[in-house]
């Protein structure tokens, strides 16, 4: 005989007493980023949960001392930073792009433009503070388009006030906050989170406070780990639940 497959027992969110909260480290310069993050909500989007979700990025510059213009070629910098040859960096960065473009990604890594990142941090907390969930994940895919799809300069005035527009920002808010401190601190106070929970890569996710996974990874895995964190948010709401499985219903 056959042996049955064993069902899989579903949680439903809706039962949450709060919504679930991811939030994740992220620089607009990193290539698996980007990848991640478009990984992450196609699967939130995929179980029809993203609107149970408490979605938020968190501030990481890969390298904070990185000028405001442009230095080095991408696959050059590649190359020196893990001791490749040239020809070695682009065949990687290749490598990258097209897992970009696997997730429906305009994804040119090659041709990036690299710079400081920090100002588009600041913009991305200036759209923050409106209060608009939906325009400050519109603002984050923006930026990562600008870099890796559009090859444009994020530390360049007027590519953050052309973003900024869209996103119903005027061109004298964004001046403003270019040319002032605001919101520098709380750039600075992400970063300082991220070194005292040992951060040093990123994309670096945290489920409830309490399930971190380093690095993008699969859609599958990120799935079966969503999947796990509901259940434990669910077990320890005092929700009452109903379900079936193998062993009947309870």
């Amino acid at each position: 005989k056959k042996k049955k497959k064993k069902k899989m027992v579903k949680t439903d969110i809706l039962k949450l007493s709060s919504k679930m909260k991811i939030m994740y480290w992220s620089d607009y310069a990193c290539p698996f980023c980007y990848i991640g993050e478009k990984r992450l909500v196609a699967v939130l989007k995929q179980m029809k949960i993203r609107n149970q979700v408490d979605l938020r990025m968190k501030s990481f510059e890969l390298n904070p001392q990185a000028s405001q213009k442009i230095e080095s070629r991408t696959d050059e910098r590649f190359a020196m930073k893990y001791r490749l040859s040239l020809d070695e960096a682009r065949s990687r960065i290749e490598a990258i792009s097209k897992m970009g473009r696997d997730e429906g990604l305009n994804f040119k890594y090659g041709s990036t433009l690299y710079t400081n990142t920090f100002n588009a941090h600041r913009l991305t907390k200036l759209v923050e503070s409106k209060g608009n969930s939906e325009n400050t994940e519109k603002i984050e895919n923006l930026l990562f388009d600008a870099y890796f799809g559009k090859n444009l300069i994020l530390s360049d005035r007027s590519t953050l006030r052309n973003l900024g527009k869209k996103v119903g920002l005027s061109e004298t808010e964004v001046d403003k906050m270019i040319n002032g401190k605001a919101f520098s601190e709380d750039v600075i106070q992400d970063e300082k989170e991220a070194k005292e929970r040992g951060i040093q890569s990123v994309p670096y996710f945290v489920i409830n406070n309490k399930y971190e996974i380093p690095g993008a990874i699969s859609k599958e895995n990120l799935k079966e780990l969503i999947e796990y964190a509901m259940q434990d948010q669910l077990k320890n709401s005092g929700v009452t639940t109903m379900s079936c499985g193998i062993d009947g219903c309870h």
